[in-house]
């Protein structure tokens, strides 16, 4: 997750630009820069590393200016280098971006004819090119970025700044989230109300699709048709000790959002996105290609996501897998063969069961594994390996980012797996690869359906009782969805493989039971209809969850059918949970329960 920050001020900008970034840190980077304008000319200060290194670079070599964008980033594409950080700039523009600008090849392609070259290995230079070449052809700043827009295709956030404009930046937004701040006689940008927080508490939130043209005076922002809009100016309460809401009423909501940012965070880590190839970058202590089981074990949310990655180890990389409740695994004692690898997920890295069921399998002569989002954890330090998720803090005591960021992450390792047992070849890694790659624009499209799974979970929220049904890696995701009803609306929900449904759930339904059904088109669907069928004749109201093919071969029955974005059936799990998320948040606002913090549950159990 990059940070980004932006002023336009009435001194220099580069020091309060730094203080910026430091509250970003928390996000994750592996290098840093800002760029400011000199007597209108572009200069810029980078450094790898820390934020430490990039401050002691400005000490030796200042940077006046009154006008100043800055980055933190975590390195997608190209190394971690000083020459691939940001900003990136031209002569006349300079550019900070987080996400991912998925056609950058199809770009640099177009531009090279015309004598455009990169000098960097990122996605990014394409966006200043592009942008730079509108300019050489007679646009002002607003008609070469708005261009520029039409192009990309992805999830990202955008900040120019441009030779010869020191009263104007230019942000943009299509998935990863942008605050800009309103001050006196000042404008400011970030990525959130953390970076902003020295410097204003009126803060104004970029939609989806929003881009926004700031100056001293104030801020005109567009939609994705150009068409002017307005945003409500907020209040904000962020400071140094706290993660804010933003433009959200709950933390869930705020981190639902965050989904196609923070998937992209933790692709970065696994994925090289020129080369379209996973590439660890953690010493394993074994090698994929000589294991005979993988033993998964986890709790809560983080045992579904292992219980999805069973159905991609099994099925990609041909590797045998159990999965296990950590509470049942460590008192069932399994016997364990010598030399296999036991992966735990969870989110804090504290969870009590978790870690007890790991010392038991490191006492087993297992290779021992771990999936965490915090890597100063007791289960992070205890593992042999330990694989980051990367998502930021997640407040809401539901799990929604730290689920997508874990699938995202495992994932990433059923691909590595699979290479190394020859299970997929080359051309059919590249095609996984790709699929991740382009996830976080389908879940930033999914989003687009939260005005039709509100009025939903209006209806949902007067149900006693609700049913979800899911075949195949599907299976998981209706259990998720049931578990998160649970969790934070009170209403009882279970989950079941479709295929069980006349061995006793069948029973339950009537005309008052609502039957979630998690259906994306896939060889499994045809089936799940059948199931859907039986449903239908007994009065049960039917959620369909599922793509547009799916969606046109729904028969009657069905009461409401919410249509996702179509995408290879191996990533279509992670982007299922998203309306499942959506529809739980919805329901429990509606019932007028405590999202954020429900009753009973606690973020981390760290005991039995």
């Amino acid at each position: 997750m990059c940070g980004i920050v932006g002023i336009i001020g009435v001194e220099p900008v580069a020091p309060r630009l730094v203080d910026a970034l430091r509250r970003l840190e928390y996000r994750g980077y592996d290098s840093a820069g800002v760029a400011t304008l000199e007597d209108d000319r572009i200069s810029r200060r980078r450094a790898e590393g820390k934020l430490g290194n990039l401050a002691q670079k400005l000490a030796f070599e200042p940077l006046a200016g009154n006008i100043g964008i800055g980055h933190t980033r975590w390195a997608t594409h190209g190394a971690p280098t000083e020459g691939n950080a940001h900003p990136h700039a031209t002569e006349r523009v300079a550019v900070v971006h987080n996400g991912i600008i998925e056609n950058f090849r199809e770009l640099l392609a177009d531009l090279a004819k015309d004598g455009y070259l990169p000098k960097t290995q990122t996605d990014t230079e394409s966006v200043a090119l592009w942008v730079t070449r509108e300019l050489d052809r007679g646009s002002d700043p607003e008609f070469a970025v708005s261009s520029t827009l039409k192009h990309l295709r992805g999830a990202f956030a955008l900040a120019l700044m441009f030779k010869g404009h020191d009263r104007l930046l230019i942000a943009a937004r299509k998935g990863a989230p942008l605050a800009i701040g309103y001050g006196t006689a000042e404008m400011y940008l970030g990525s959130d109300a953390m970076a902003l927080a020295p410097f204003t508490s009126r803060l104004a939130y970029l939609e989806d699709g929003d881009w926004a043209v700031i100056t001293p005076e104030g801020v005109t922002i567009r939609d994705g048709q150009d068409g002017i809009v307005q945003r409500e100016l907020m209040i904000s309460n962020a400071s140094a000790l706290m993660v804010d809401k933003g433009n959200h009423r709950h933390f869930m909501a705020k981190e639902i959002y965050e989904q196609p940012e923070t998937i992209s965070h933790t692709l970065s880590h696994y994925v090289d996105m020129g080369a379209e190839t996973v590439a660890l970058r953690e010493a394993l202590p074994f090698d994929f290609a000589d294991l005979r089981r993988l033993t998964i074990s986890a709790c809560g949310t983080a045992y579904l996501a292992g219980s999805v990655a069973k159905y991609w180890f099994e099925r990609y990389a041909r590797l045998p897998v159990d999965v296990d409740v950590a509470s049942e695994f460590r008192y069932r004692e399994p016997p364990l063969e010598s030399g296999g690898l036991a992966l735990f997920i969870s989110q804090s890295g504290e969870t009590a069961d978790t870690l007890a069921a790991l010392r038991y399998c490191a006492g087993q002569g297992q290779h021992v594994a771990s999936l965490i989002n915090v890597p100063e954890s007791t289960i992070a330090r205890e593992s042999q390996v330990a694989f980051p998720t990367l998502c930021g803090p997640e407040i809401g005591v539901a799990s929604t980012k730290a689920l997508t960021a874990q699938l995202t992450a495992l994932a990433s390792l059923v691909v590595a797996a699979a290479r190394a047992r020859n299970t997929i070849d080359e051309a059919q890694e590249r095609e996984l690869v790709r699929a991740l790659v382009e996830l976080p624009r389908a879940v930033s499209a999914a989003l687009g359906a939260e005005a039709q799974i509100e009025r939903i979970a209006k209806r949902l929220s007067k149900a006693k009782d609700v049913l979800y049904l899911g075949r195949g890696a599907m299976f998981p995701i209706a259990m998720e969805g049931a578990l998160k009803l649970k969790e934070i609306s009170y209403i009882h929900a279970e989950g079941y493989a479709a295929g069980e449904l006349k061995h006793g759930p069948i029973a339950l339904v009537d005309e008052t039971m609502p039957v979630i059904v998690v259906a994306p088109s896939d060889p499994l669907l045809e089936k799940t209809l059948s199931n859907m069928q039986e449903v239908a004749a007994r009065g049960g109201k039917i959620i369909l969850i599922t793509d547009e093919e799916g969606a046109a071969k729904v028969g009657a029955g069905v009461a409401e059918t919410i249509v996702l974005p179509t995408v290879p059936s191996f990533v279509a799990p992670i982007l299922a949970t998203i309306p499942v998320q959506l529809l739980a948040y919805h329901t429990a606002v509606f019932m007028g329960t405590d999202v954020d913090q429900p009753r009973n549950l606690a973020k981390s159990v760290t005991v039995e």
